[in-house]
């Protein structure tokens, strides 16, 4: 059983930074694409970036791109979304997700493992 634990949301002021981390567990990620998400009120989820966790090839939304790093820590089994330069607009709720996949979707529905999400609050 996949479980996906997300933790270091909070309020920041425009232009701070914060860094995410989304545990993961129950498996051997070595095979698996491992995404970001967010959802805003009223808004679908959408795509933030992905790696995959055997090469770290990275995949970024055109929206955070030179803002965020998405990267991954093997010894301790976490994924990390350092997040630069924020803006309002990156206000959500942001989601790790996971598939057992050599394929790297950006399709939120693609993939079968979320976690329980964690509140990023972007000042003006």
């Amino acid at each position: 059983q996949v479980q996906l634990v997300e933790s270091g949301g909070g309020l920041v002021q425009a232009g701070g930074s914060l860094r995410l981390s989304c545990a993961a567990s129950g498996r051997t990620f070595s095979s698996y694409a491992m995404g970001w998400f967010r959802q805003a009120p009223g808004k679908e989820r959408e795509f933030v970036a992905v790696i995959r966790w055997s090469t770290g090839r990275t995949y970024y939304a055109d929206s955070v791109k030179g803002r965020f790093t998405i990267s991954r820590d093997n010894a301790k089994n976490t994924v990390l979304l350092q997040m630069n330069s924020l803006k309002p607009e990156d206000t959500a709720v942001y989601y790790c997700a996971a598939r057992d996949s050599a394929v790297v979707i950006t399709s939120a529905g693609w993939y079968d493992n979320w976690g329980q999400g964690t509140q990023v609050t972007v000042s003006s």
